[in-house]
């Protein structure tokens, strides 16, 4: 669910890089052009607080951890491991490292001033740096070090081990020799070969028949090197992709003081003579990094502009005993604190900074919006007053409190923050937000007050989409009700939003009830909605959590952490340890979900967690209006994601979005290709295409539609092509084919538990373009054996799920509403008055 409140969702880090570039190559000259989008963030950061000598020496410590465990975290983050954190084997996505070979001792000065020099050339970007070398010792390396967060030492018998180095898919390789001056942006974006400025000819123009220099910047793709690497010198001239000069440039070329050209990406020092004479220009551009530990860090935190997280976190703390930081600084590290789920680091930081200072609404904000998400809710609440007190952050900071009272249930003063941020704002969208959904008369529940005695109803903790929200999460509740009862509405189903604490009165509330259903959806994700109390999605502390007396059941939920998301797991965790205990049924929605819970949980626990299908894709056996229609509209609906970009896409987006480019523009040939946006923000899909393409596509904004309207589309076009995962689900559910485009494990978790993994496309496939057309084509020249494969993986899914609900029958005590399991769908899916169609009818981005 996305939140009324943008905000109060972190996604890349805002010191991250967040835009592509999108530009076509100029150093490749015969590589495609690419793009970038956010860096992935791996690395952890180190926790500080100034101002006090505990704070200080609390900063030394974890910044001295931080440093010697480095190598090992890097390490961890470049390999497929076994933790429930790191699933890129899953997505394709691409693992990325620069190498550096070191000869001996006297190339480290070398090493160190390219590290300098790729920092404040780049700072948005932050890899694996891999250093070969012949066997120094560990401490020759601590001085770099301090200048890169993610230095991986590695022992090497010479530079072409660079062509073997395990656990990367592309592989950057420089030399102590070099020196960075420009963004690399278009280097990493490449996919192909061995990229690299071929040796000269005899007229002393690059020829790709001569090879590749010994000593010049190679970008692998390891992939494409076949079971024996080559050496350098040995690459084929049919495996070179050859690179513009400006990407290699030889310094011995300027000669006679001539002016390094504005354009050079990498300035190459191999084979100049250690006189000066004649090269002046070229020295000066590298003595611009030779600087010492502090002038350096000094020059890297004043550059305008984004830096990637890792790199700031790591030059900035500690701070120096001797000067307090700049307010601005100590925010910023905040802000990547809290995006990464840090909340008591960036609270230790702000918390000094603000100390007699009511003068800092910005920090102020920040730090109520850390303490909300430690449940240190009063706290939260007096900071985010002092921000008030700023016309400017006014309206942010009334948002922010009309979200607290919400959590705490006070819909009144939810409803009074919001109002007094409209008057300081009339266009806020998030207090306007915040009115709405506080103006329903819903109270804590979001619901009018039922007849029916609580004994007869049915608890259901879930988040509950409204407004402009993801069109996913507004059919998933439905979805899991439908399971249950015929009546989905709130004569049988009491509601608690899965983000309202649950305190004594929402205990007793919840204990009346007949059973608590807990799901469906990724609520087993840290970082939508962070709370202290349970670490994941429902605010619910273990000892309340512990004394819930009604039959719970989990029932549908994912585990939604994304490639390469790194969070504290400890109170998830501890949290996830009295759930399962406490459930009487505890199924997931994906056997992957399973696995990577199993992994949480004491050995005692784990076979109590059992795989249940998320109800989305057995919609045609919960609703009879949802059989195969007489006829299917000549379309195929695309649908995109944008939430934590970064963590999705890597450095492909600008890759990715060509080979849609290319995709649609062949099934265009067989059908008709519109938009499905499931909210909002998915749209800058078709705004980005426009632009950097010249395609135009119609958008069918799902977020406006009724849930039955939602259904319905998906049911009458002939494929779907999404990268969300209800953008699957749903429409797999209403018997329709579809072809996932892979940017989570989730999606390919999916495709495995209905043993279809071909119909998904990772997002970082090559041949993205070409792959996604042959199988849309393949699905829409026989479309009746494509829905007859879909029916028949669906029966898979339903039977699991019928089993599952006899098991809860003995929990609620209700009956069966599907009678024979071999009838087919029989129960109808009641409408509430919210469910009333108001399909607004499709707009042209033009």
């Amino acid at each position: 669910m996305t939140h009324p409140d943008p905000s109060t969702t972190p996604g890349p880090a805002p010191a991250a890089r967040t835009e592509s570039t999108n530009a076509p190559s100029t150093v490749a000259a015969s590589a495609p052009a690419a793009g970038s989008a956010p860096a992935t963030v791996t690395a952890s950061g180190t926790a500080a607080a100034s101002g006090t000598p505990a704070a200080t020496k609390a900063a030394d410590s974890a910044t001295a951890t931080a440093t010697a465990t480095a190598s090992a975290t890097a390490t961890a983050s470049a390999t497929t491991t076994a933790s429930a954190d790191d699933r890129r084997a899953v997505t394709g996505k691409r693992r990325i490292a620069f190498a550096v070979h070191v000869a001996g001792a006297g190339e480290l000065p070398g090493l160190r001033t390219l590290l300098r020099s790729l920092a404040l050339s780049d700072p948005a970007l932050c890899e694996d740096v891999v250093v070969l070398h012949p066997g120094l010792p560990d401490a020759a390396f601590d001085t770099a070090r301090r200048l890169h967060p993610r230095l991986i030492p590695r022992t090497a018998g010479g530079r072409d081990d660079v062509f073997r180095l395990d656990g990367y898919d592309t592989v950057v390789a420089l030399t102590p020799a070099m020196v960075v001056l420009g963004r690399l942006d278009v280097l990493l974006g490449l996919r192909t070969g061995v990229a690299a400025v071929p040796r000269p000819g005899p007229d002393g123009l690059p020829d790709p028949r001569g090879g590749v220099p010994d000593d010049g910047l190679l970008v692998i793709q390891r992939q494409d090197l076949g079971p024996v690497p080559p050496a350098a010198k040995d690459v084929p001239e049919g495996l070179l992709v050859p690179l513009d000069s400006r990407a290699d440039f030889r310094a011995r070329r300027l000669h006679d003081d001539l002016p390094v050209p504005e354009d050079v990406v990498v300035l190459n020092f191999a084979g100049v003579p250690a006189i000066r004479t004649g090269l002046a220009p070229a020295h000066a551009a590298r003595d611009r990094f030779d600087l010492d530990d502090e002038a350096f860090r000094a020059a890297f935190l004043a550059l305008p502009g984004a830096k990637h997280p890792d790199l700031l976190l790591h030059l900035a703390l500690p701070f120096p005993d001797r000067s307090r930081p700049p307010i601005d600084l100590v925010r910023q590290l905040a802000e990547i604190h809290r995006g990464r789920g840090h909340h008591d680091r960036a609270v230790a930081l702000l918390s000094e900074a603000v100390a007699g200072r009511p003068d800092l609404p910005r920090c102020h904000e920040t730090l109520g919006v850390c303490l909300m998400a430690l449940s240190r809710y009063d706290e939260a609440e007096t900071h985010l007053l002092l921000a008030t007190a700023s016309p400017d952050f006014a309206p942010r900071a009334f948002g922010q409190l009309a979200r607290l009272a919400w959590l705490l249930g006070r819909a009144e003063d939810a409803r009074g923050y919001a109002l007094a941020g409209l008057e300081a704002d009339p266009t806020d969208a998030n207090c306007r937000a915040w009115y709405a959904r506080t103006s329903g008369g819903g109270g804590v529940t979001g619901r009018p007050s039922a007849a029916t005695p609580p004994g007869e109803q049915l608890a259901h903790v879930a988040l509950f989409a409204d407004g402009e929200e993801n069109a996913g999460d507004k059919v998933l509740p439905e979805a899991v009700r439908s399971c249950f009862t015929a009546d989905t509405g709130p004569d049988r189903w009491h509601q608690q939003h899965a983000h309202l604490l649950v305190d004594g009165s929402a205990l007793e509330r919840l204990n009346a009830r007949r059973a608590v259903v807990v799901g469906g959806g990724g609520l087993f994700l840290p970082d939508t909605a962070p709370n202290g109390n349970s670490g994941w999605q429902w605010n619910i502390p273990d000892d309340v959590l512990a004394r819930i007396t009604a039959p719970l059941a989990v029932f549908a939920v994912g585990y939604n952490v994304f490639d390469g998301q790194r969070y504290r797991r400890e109170r998830f965790a501890a949290s996830l340890r009295v759930l399962v205990e406490r459930s009487a049924f505890f199924g997931l929605r994906n056997h992957g979900s399973v696995a990577r819970v199993r992994e949480l949980l004491p050995e005692s626990l784990r076979e109590k967690v059992r795989y249940q299908p998320c109800p989305t894709t057995v919609a045609r056996h919960l609703d009879p209006r949802l059989a195969e229609p007489a006829a299917r509209e000549d379309t195929v609906l695309v649908n995109c994601a944008y939430d934590r970009a970064g963590l999705r896409f890597g450095h492909d987006y600008g890759h990715f979005l060509a080979e849609m480019a290319a995709a649609i523009r062949a099934v265009s040939a067989s059908a008709e290709v519109r938009y499905a946006a499931h909210m909002p923000a998915d749209e800058r899909f078709v705004d980005d295409l426009r632009r950097e393409h010249g395609l135009a596509l119609p958008v069918e904004p799902l977020y406006l539609l009724s849930n039955d309207a939602i259904r319905d589309l998906y049911r009458r076009t002939r494929l779907v092509i999404g990268m969300r995962g209800h953008a699957g689900m749903i429409p797999f559910g209403c018997g329709t084919p579809v072809i996932s485009l892979v940017s989570h494990p989730k999606l390919a978790y999916f495709l495995a538990d209905i043993d279809r993994p071909d119909w998904g496309v990772s997002v970082h496939e090559r041949a993205l373009g070409d792959r996604l057309a042959e199988r849309a084509r393949a699905v829409l020249n026989d479309h009746t054996a494509a829905v007859a494969d879909v029916h028949d993986r669906q029966r898979l899914l339903w039977s699991a799920t019928r089993d599952n609900l006899a098991r809860l029958r003995e929990l609620t005590g209700l009956p069966d509403p599907f009678g024979d399991p071999d009838a087919g769908p029989v129960v109808p899916s009641p409408r509430s008055a919210a469910d009333r169609d108001h399909a607004a009818r499709p707009r042209d981005r033009a």
